[in-house]
């Protein structure tokens, strides 16, 4: 019964950070909007070349057709809104540079969990904040969005949506950890986003290349943020392969939560504290 009352009172104080998460966030609910609103401008890029594309590749360009490619995109988008950090690492990185970590060290809060607990405040409220907008657009583009064949595929689908916003987080908040041996964590973390943003599927859908790029890219966890989830939203994978994509999936997620645990002690170790 102890450990259930200790238990309970740590998730309470966690769930009092996310509220104080909302009340930050919402401040700049207009913001968010804005983004939204702005980041659909390349969709309609996007639109045309696919379209182009696929009509001189006879229809179909490796099995996509221009409904299913669209459905793509437009599913990217709101992977992106729905489980993507937005500043989370640079956060995190000026914290430490600053020193207003030093607070979660006198104190009995988790630092990973509190930024857990923030990015999903962040990511319920611009998520509501753009809802709308983004319906909008999918209502729109209806006569070209592919809906999941059954339910059961759109609750796995947000299943892996789930696990791909752990693993893009716990990515941000191991790369922003280098803070405690760099100044400046601007050019290591755009080095990841690069290899995020290829490797992960932004570009075109990642079965589009030569079967040993394609095995090769599935061995890295880039490929599990987005392009599994959006292959599962659009039926892209045998049952087998859909079980073997959660199994790396959770593996990748476990293996960026112990590097993130490491790289934290390892920098705790040598931390100066100085500022907060």
């Amino acid at each position: 019964m102890t450990g259930i009352f200790f238990a309970a009172r740590g998730l309470r104080k966690y769930l009092r950070v996310m509220e104080i998460g909302f009340q930050n966030t919402l401040v700049y609910r207009w913001n968010f909007l804005l983004r939204v609103c702005f980041s659909l401008i390349p969709l309609m890029g996007t639109f045309f070349f696919w379209g182009a594309a696929i009509q001189e590749g006879g229809g179909e360009i490796g099995g996509y057709g221009f409904r299913t490619m669209i459905s793509y995109f437009l599913g990217l988008m709101l992977l992106d809104l729905l489980a993507s950090p937005t500043e989370d690492d640079f956060q995190i990185a000026a914290e430490i540079r600053d020193g207003l970590i030093n607070q979660f060290l006198l104190k009995p809060v988790d630092y990973l969990a509190y930024r857990f607990s923030m990015f999903w405040a962040y990511r319920v409220i611009y998520a509501g904040t753009a809802l709308l907008p983004v319906l909008a657009v999918i209502w729109f583009l209806r006569a070209h969005f592919t809906m999941p064949e059954t339910w059961g595929v759109a609750l796995l689908s947000l299943a892996a949506v789930f696990l791909s916003a752990i693993l893009q987080f716990l990515i941000a908040f191991s790369s922003a950890l280098l803070a405690f041996w760099v100044l400046e964590v601007s050019a290591p973390i755009f080095i990841i986003y690069s290899f995020e943003f290829l490797a992960g599927g932004h570009v075109f859908p990642l079965d589009l290349l030569p079967t040993w790029a394609y095995r090769l890219m599935m061995l890295t966890p880039f490929p599990y943020e987005y392009w599994f989830p959006l292959g599962v939203f659009l039926g892209r994978f045998s049952p087998e392969e859909v079980v073997r994509g959660f199994a790396m999936q959770t593996l990748w997620c476990l293996a960026m939560w112990l590097l993130a645990r490491w790289i934290w002690s390892r920098g705790i170790r040598g931390y100066t504290a100085v500022g907060g």
